[in-house]
C-alpha cells in the first residue's frame, strides 16, 4: 500500500499520496480535480486572505478549478495561462517555466485578448501549490508583459521553503519528505 500524508486543509481532512521525486525526496501529491468540497472551501478561505483584485490569473491546469471557484465566489473574471499557443490565439505572449512536478521545461501563453484583460488591472495570481516558485514566476512575467499589476499571490499550499516566503498567501504548509 502506498504511503500517504494526512492533513487538514480549509477545515477538511485529506490523505495525500506520497510520490517519489528522486531517491532522496518524496512530495505529497495535492490534487484538487474532482474534489468539489475541497475546492469550494479552499476558494472561500483564500479569498479572505487576498488583497483587492480585478482579475484572477492561473496556470493550466491544476489551478483552474480553484481559479474558477474563486471567480465564481468573488464575481470577478479569471484568465488561464495555457501550456501552448492555440490556433485561436492572436498576438500571444509566451514565457518558459520549469515545475517540480513536470519532467520537461514548458511554456505558459496568453492570447492578446486575454492579456488585454490584465492590462492596467490588479491581478491575483492563483495556484494550487507553490513549491519552487517557478510557475508563479512565469505568471508574474506574463502579468508584467501584459501590463497588469500584481495585487496578491496565493496558493492553497506552500511546499517546503515556499512556506517561508513573505510575498505569498496560503492556507497550509506542505512538508517535503526527505529519505
Amino acid at each position: 500500500m502506498a504511503e500517504t500524508y494526512k492533513m487538514t486543509i480549509a477545515g477538511l481532512e485529506r490523505e495525500l499520496l506520497r510520490c517519489p521525486i528522486n531517491d532522496k525526496l518524496d512530495i505529497a501529491a495535492f490534487i484538487m480535480f474532482s474534489d468539489v468540497e475541497l475546492t469550494v472551501a479552499c476558494a472561500e478561505e483564500l479569498l479572505k486572505k487576498c488583497s483587492d483584485f480585478d482579475v484572477i490569473l492561473t496556470a493550466e491546469s491544476k489551478g483552474i478549478p480553484l481559479a474558477y471557484e474563486m471567480a465564481r465566489q468573488s464575481g470577478k473574471p479569471y484568465v488561464v495561462a495555457r501550456k501552448s499557443v492555440k490556433l485561436y490565439m492572436s498576438d500571444p505572449i509566451e514565457v518558459k517555466v520549469k515545475s517540480i512536478t513536470t519532467a520537461n521545461e514548458q511554456k505558459l501563453c496568453l492570447s492578446g485578448d486575454k492579456a488585454e484583460m490584465l492590462r492596467g488591472r490588479k491581478v491575483l495570481l492563483v495556484d494550487d501549490v507553490i513549491s519552487t516558485g517557478e510557475s508563479l514566476t512565469a505568471l508574474e512575467k506574463l502579468t508584467a508583459a501584459a501590463g497588469g499589476i500584481i495585487s496578491c499571490k496565493a496558493a492553497v499550499l506552500a511546499e517546503g521553503d515556499a512556506a517561508d516566503r513573505t510575498d505569498i498567501v496560503f492556507l497550509e504548509k506542505l512538508p517535503l519528505f526527505f529519505k
